[in-house]
């Protein structure tokens, strides 16, 4: 579908809604990547004083957080709604935001950021599935891959002003605690953003709320047909929400449900996020200066976006499944030459900068521009309404698992082993997933147990 159809299908109201569920992906963007330039400040002697395996912890407990908020979110959607959910997710990411710029000590930073992770992970899993229940099937896909383009600007905004910061007063050492209160920008925006947005008619349907419902799809564009589909098969399911039990006894969706494990888990092994998280430190040993490094995030950033927004008009055209091994291939490669240009060390430490640089850029743009946006728009897809926000929730909550503990161990890891060792890792890791993806995510498999799965009553 070209831009200009899609563009029809979509009303401003839906638009508006759109833009505004997104900030969701730009408040996740915004706090995984705050961290990358503040870590190196915060860690100084003369503030939080963080050795390594701190620093590994700071970051994490976020992550750990996310896993919680990633796991209930769904839960707590299903009984009050996708916009209500959204709004005290603005509250939290405000609240704890602000805790995190003044915490005095190590315990209390790693606690307020336990906290926002449990924002930043309720965030994840809501605002993709939120995007998918409130739009029409021909602008789907590019609605819910905006969610993953938000995500990567807002890594890229905190870059940039963590470089702004960073270089303009880095020899005012508590300056991180001014890039990571500037993350309660953009969570303000969205709690007031929020009022104004439509609840989804998914959820206003399973509620037997018919007429709302009905005024609420017309407002964003669906077609009539979609709403009395529904109503039929909600109509017909007098017993509610599939209770867990039968989900585990159901053969479709228990392939679903570890399918969904997997795509998740796919997405952390990659590697991405300990660059997005340690991009600073990790180009610091690489040899680059303290200013250099984060103006080389913004490069990176920059790349990352670039290949966000070319991709996702990729994906829209072709098959998802294949999509992500052909992402997966661009990062086992890309990595392992990364790896070569640490350990080899055949080049002068420019020439050196400037590949590990352009490696880097080329590992992102395969991964944010192919991995990251399909495997969220796969999660999206797969799961049927009635057990989706549950089944998207333990998926989310596999992406934040993960993510703990190579967050976790990467500092600690690259102290013993050393940085090249650690992308042939991930390059071995993705090598496996391309294996996995291969074997087990397939489009026809998927399709089918989609189908099976919204029969169950």
């Amino acid at each position: 579908m070209d831009s200009d159809s899609q563009d029809k299908s979509q009303t401003s109201f839906l638009k508006y809604c759109v833009y505004v569920i997104s900030l969701g992906g730009f408040l996740f963007g915004y706090d995984t990547g705050v961290i990358n330039g503040a870590l190196a400040f915060m860690s100084k002697k003369d503030e939080l004083n963080l050795s390594p395996t701190l620093q590994g912890i700071v970051s994490s407990s976020l992550i750990l957080g996310a896993c919680i908020g990633a796991l209930g979110c769904g839960q707590v959607a299903d009984h009050i709604g996708r916009r209500r959910t959204l709004r005290i997710i603005a509250i939290v990411f405000t609240i704890s935001t602000i805790l995190c710029a003044f915490a005095p000590n190590f315990w209390l930073m790693a606690s307020f950021r336990f906290i926002l992770g449990v924002a930043v992970g309720a965030a994840s899993g809501i605002s993709p599935m939120y995007l998918a229940e409130i739009s029409p099937k021909a602008v789907r896909t590019v609605n819910v891959n905006k969610n993953a383009i938000a995500i990567v600007l807002g890594q890229l905004v905190a870059f940039i002003v963590n470089a702004i910061l960073g270089n303009v007063w880095g020899d005012w050492s508590p300056i991180w605690r001014v890039m990571i209160f500037s993350a309660s920008i953009p969570a303000i925006v969205l709690w007031i953003g929020s009022f104004k947005i439509a609840n989804s008619p998914i959820w206003i349907m399973a509620e037997k709320q018919y007429r709302k419902a009905k005024g609420v799809f017309k407002k964003l564009g669906f077609d009539k047909l979609v709403y009395i589909k529904l109503k039929e098969d909600t109509g017909e399911d007098d017993e509610g929400r599939v209770p867990w039990k039968a989900v585990f006894k159901n053969k479709s969706l228990r392939y679903l449900l570890i399918c969904g494990m997997l795509i998740a888990l796919i997405q952390q092994i990659s590697g991405v996020n300990a660059v997005m998280y340690y991009g600073t430190i990790l180009m610091e040993k690489v040899g680059m200066g303290q200013g250099d490094s984060l103006y080389a995030n913004i490069l990176i950033g920059f790349v990352s976006l670039a290949a966000s927004i070319a991709g996702t008009r990729l994906i829209d055209k072709y098959n998802h499944s294949k999509m992500l091994v052909i992402g997966l291939i661009g990062n086992v490669l890309f990595l392992f030459l990364l790896g070569m240009t640490m350990k080899t060390a055949l080049f002068s430490q420019l020439f050196t900068n400037i590949l590990v640089l352009a490696f880097l850029a080329l590992f992102l743009a395969c991964h944010q521009g192919i991995v990251s946006p399909v495997t969220w728009l796969i999660l999206t897809e797969i799961f049927p309404n009635k057990i989706k926000a549950r089944l998207m929730s333990v998926s989310t909550a596999t992406v934040w698992l993960s993510n703990f503990a190579i967050s976790l161990i990467f500092p600690v890891l690259i102290s013993v082993v050393g940085i090249a060792v650690v992308f042939f890792v991930f390059a071995i890791s993705n090598g496996v997933s391309i294996i996995f993806s291969t074997l087990v995510v397939k489009h026809n498999k998927l399709r089918e147990a989609y189908k099976a799965g919204t029969e169950l009553r």
